[in-house]
């Protein structure tokens, strides 16, 4: 199958997911595990016969799945998902073999092979590794493989982070250009308030208007997974607004969904599609301080795309260092932009509203260099 370079995606309602040439499919740990915390054979065995009803039809799939650290616990003789980060990634690394060697033991009966990929959030912004990472996987889609994506749990740091598997989920589907992503957990849909009170099953979701008034509860909840409806819902949401439809259903209800079936909450597209590492930087970068521009900037800036000089810089705000996510906003304080900046909060100050040709005579050549380069920065729409 040829790779998917379509500015748009190939769905534009949910029964159009059997047209889909590229599905990025995310189950959360949830699904995978029994109640006493381990990998459900079972649960997995379905969810791989799932996926080939897509794979028969000519649907590449890309599966980000959570469960390595549940599948760690018991073999550790951890009685429950650990709170702090070592043991979480000694966990991790127990158990991404073990869940590995299960889906491979599932895609064999298929004739199907399946590959590992282990990315951490430096995979998806830096340019050279998010190259490698989307050649890898094009390459292991080429050959007929179906990768299974997890964060490199084992070495990844609390300071960076995808923080869940939902999030990861939206920033592949994103890198490979999906035709859509779809969260699979183990509630059938998204619903308006607590199902157990009343809450009715929200069937679709235009734009952050549909979701006034939706009770999504607590971010994160207890037992061996991580996300909660909250992570599924900013997933969804982020995917959608970068020109990419979301699906959310339970495992459970997978097969219909496959087969075109009106199941599920479905998140419609609506803006363009943008790499994983624009995605990372509007949605989900920890910015570390701000930089408050001034109205040429925000003209030249925001509106005529151009990169970020400190001659149009007002103010700096946070303690950030170079390459570290900042906001970019204007006088009013309405944030226009995110960007990676290229100096530090000691070293800008003194080059407030100064030409970089100024800065390149009195400082060097190296200080002629904008402070955020067009080619880091992504426009925030004012709301």
């Amino acid at each position: 199958m040829s790779t998917p370079r379509l500015t748009q995606s190939l769905i534009t309602e949910r029964a159009e997911i059997i047209r889909a040439r590229r599905l990025v499919v995310k189950v959360g740990s949830s699904s995978l595990t029994t109640i006493d915390g381990g990998i459900s054979v079972d649960a997995l065995n379905r969810l791989v016969d799932a996926l080939q009803l897509l794979r028969a039809r000519g649907t590449e799939i890309v599966l980000v799945s959570s469960g390595a650290i549940a599948a760690g616990l018991a073999p550790l003789g951890l009685a429950r998902r650990p709170h702090d980060l070592a043991t979480q990634q000694a966990a991790a690394a127990v158990g991404q073999g073990l869940l590995l060697a299960h889906y491979n033991r599932a895609f064999a009966s298929y004739r199907t092979p399946v590959s590992q990929v282990l990315l951490t959030v430096e995979d998806l912004i830096r340019r050279t590794q998010y190259t490698n990472a989307l050649r890898a996987i094009e390459k292991l889609l080429s050959l007929g493989s179906v990768p299974i994506v997890n964060e490199n749990d084992a070495v990844a740091t609390h300071e960076i982070r995808f923080g869940d598997n939902d999030r990861l989920a939206a920033l592949t589907a994103n890198l490979i250009r999906a035709d859509g992503l779809v969260l699979l957990s183990d509630v059938d849909a998204l619903h308006d308030g607590p199902p157990d009170q009343g809450g009715r099953p929200v069937s679709t979701v235009r734009g952050p208007e549909d979701l006034v008034g939706v009770t999504l509860g607590r971010r994160g909840k207890a037992g061996v997974g991580t996300g909660g409806m909250v992570t599924k819902v900013e997933a969804a949401q982020i995917t959608a607004a970068n020109g990419i439809p979301a699906m959310l259903t339970s495992a459970d209800q997978a097969p219909r969904l496959f087969a075109g079936e009106g199941v599920g909450t479905y998140f419609v597209a609506q803006g363009r599609r943008r790499g994983a590492r624009s995605a990372w930087l509007a949605h989900l970068a920890h910015v570390k301080g701000r930089l408050t521009i001034d109205e040429g900037a925000v003209a030249a800036v925001v509106e005529g795309r151009r990169s970020l000089l400190p001659a149009g810089i007002a103010r700096v705000s946070g303690e950030f260092e170079a390459t570290d996510p900042v906001e970019i906003a204007d006088l009013r304080g309405v944030v226009r932009a995110r960007g990676l900046v290229s100096y530090s909060s000691t070293e800008l100050p003194n080059m407030l509203g100064r030409s970089t040709a100024d800065l390149g005579r009195d400082l060097g050549a190296d200080y002629e260099r904008p402070v955020v380069h067009t080619d880091d920065m992504v426009r925030v729409p004012v709301l």
